[in-house]
């Protein structure tokens, strides 16, 4: 059974239950309401809860550890001969899982079998050949010991997932029967109803916690993964980034400093473009505007943030990178050698960036209370005053939130730098060179039939890595500035 089904079969209980639950609860009183503790509804809503919440929170539990047992399980199968030199368990596994999956897609495709996919032997078959035809990206040719390790996989997947099936059922129908059973006249529905949701309510609220715990934990895990191939200090101090696709990581060099300037550069450039054009916006539209122009500007300017990236990038390379490869380039200065560059992603960047400075300085300058604008007012400040000394210095932790938010935005960015910037990894000052970003740099190592068991790929995870502890370097420092500022203000 799919999960699909699966999760329509418990939310079909779920509903029965509710529906029994109320009708029940209507018998219990004789159809007088007023004989009930609760609205007929409450109990309709507890036995739905007993038969959905406990059935979900099993399947989730189950999808989260299945994958952990049988990691350990199969993993303990693989001889040691099975892990080649410069290779670990891990990335063996992944080749297991990787055909594991390309087994599942031949067969759903009818290119193979089930008996044959159960039984198949590496060594004697064009295996590794049908699972690419599968569509499956599969890095090396099938050993037999990753193909049978691959078969027990799939085995004990299929396995999991039909006692799963019958265990999440048969909850959620212990659970519909037990608020059944607690369905009469005097029981208090309403209050069991209520503490439930909150307990969904505050488990909702742990989700964004949980969910950054497990990024963070699934960068942590391929970094370490990384840096038992690669040196950790050559990554994080080294001058060029070359990689190469030869063997298992080859002679590649995978500096990353090249990659954080070009991160930098690119993000300084389009803050550059973006702050003074976003926060002055927001002050004429806060301050000097008329309400019939704000109604209009406004949501012209917010139009800016709902574009896609690829359409700003396809701007920086179709129409802005000509427009200065003209002004710049031979036929001008003779200081740009060609159309992608650091000023052409920077200026679109910028672009992009716009509402998101003005749209959240202008509802931060807006919260400014009256009373400081009046009080200026009665001492005889003029209008450019009250703003400048005023207005701009009580929205100032605000406002390096927003520009905050935008540098965050610009540093994660990808398309425009992969179309607008080019792809060259380098060390200059020049805004007019091709660059690159550790974004664009993390794409094309993931893309295309790269070998998992390298550093080359596996260096995405710790550019990944490298990324978010900037970030939130980042944050921290601005936080503290915040702080010290509202400090000094109050």
């Amino acid at each position: 059974m799919s999960l699909f089904w699966l999760v329509v079969i418990v939310l079909a209980i779920s509903l029965a239950g509710y529906i029994v639950g109320r009708a029940r609860a209507f018998s219990s009183a004789a159809g007088e309401i007023s004989q009930l503790h609760s609205l007929p509804s409450y109990y309709g809503a507890n036995v739905a809860m007993k038969a959905a919440v406990p059935a979900f929170l099993v399947l989730i539990v189950w999808l989260l550890a299945q994958p952990f047992y049988i990691n350990s399980t199969v993993s303990s199968t693989i001889p040691d001969t099975a892990i080649q030199e410069g290779s670990s368990l891990g990335l063996v596994m992944a080749e297991v899982r990787r055909a594991a999956t390309g087994l599942d897609n031949a067969v759903a495709a009818g290119q193979m079998s089930e008996e044959f996919a159960r039984n198949a032997r590496a060594d004697f078959t064009d295996i590794t050949t049908r699972l690419k035809e599968a569509g499956q990206i599969v890095t090396s040719d099938i050993t037999q010991p990753v193909m049978r390790a691959a078969q027990s996989y799939r085995i004990m997947v299929a396995t999991g997932n039909l006692y799963m099936s019958i265990v999440v059922v048969l909850i959620a129908v212990a659970g519909a029967l037990w608020g059944l059973k607690e369905t009469n006249k005097d029981f208090r529905a309403r209050n069991t109803v209520e503490k439930g949701i909150r307990v969904i309510l505050f488990s909702a609220a742990l989700i964004a916690i949980l969910t950054t715990v497990g990024i963070v934990l699934s960068l942590v895990f391929n970094t370490i993964e990384f840096f038992r191939l690669y040196p950790a200090t050559e990554f994080f101090f080294g001058l060029t980034w070359s990689p190469s696709f030869s063997g298992r990581g080859g002679s590649s060099e995978l500096g990353i400093i090249p990659l954080l300037w070009g991160t930098f550069y690119i993000s300084i450039v389009a803050l550059v473009v973006a702050v003074p054009i976003g926060l002055f916006a927001a002050v004429y539209l806060s301050e000097y505007a008329s309400s019939r122009v704000r109604s209009v500007a406004k949501p012209l300017l917010e139009i800016l943030a709902g574009i896609p990236t690829i359409v700003y990038g396809l701007f920086a390379l179709l129409t802005v990178g000509p427009l200065l490869l003209s002004v710049f380039g031979d036929n001008g200065l003779g200081i740009m050698q060609a159309g992608t560059a650091v000023m052409t992603a920077g200026l679109v960047m910028g672009i992009m960036l716009i509402p998101f400075v003005s749209s959240l300085s202008d509802d931060i300058i807006n919260a400014v209370p009256q009373a400081m604008r009046d009080g200026s007012y009665g001492l005889g400040a003029t209008k450019s005053e009250t703003v400048k000394q005023v207005i701009l210095p009580a929205a100032l932790p605000g406002i390096v939130g927003a520009i905050l938010l935008a540098a965050s935005r610009a540093i994660g960015e990808t398309m425009i730098v992969v179309l607008g910037a080019g792809a060259a990894a380098r060390l200059s000052l020049n805004p007019f060179e091709a660059m690159t970003t550790v974004t664009a740099k993390i794409v094309s190592q993931l893309t295309g039939d790269a070998d998992f068991a390298s550093p080359v790929a596996l260096v995405a995870f710790a550019l990944g890595m490298t990324l978010f502890v900037v970030t939130l370097g980042l944050n921290i420092v601005a936080l503290y500035i915040v702080r010290k500022y509202r400090e000094q203000y109050d």
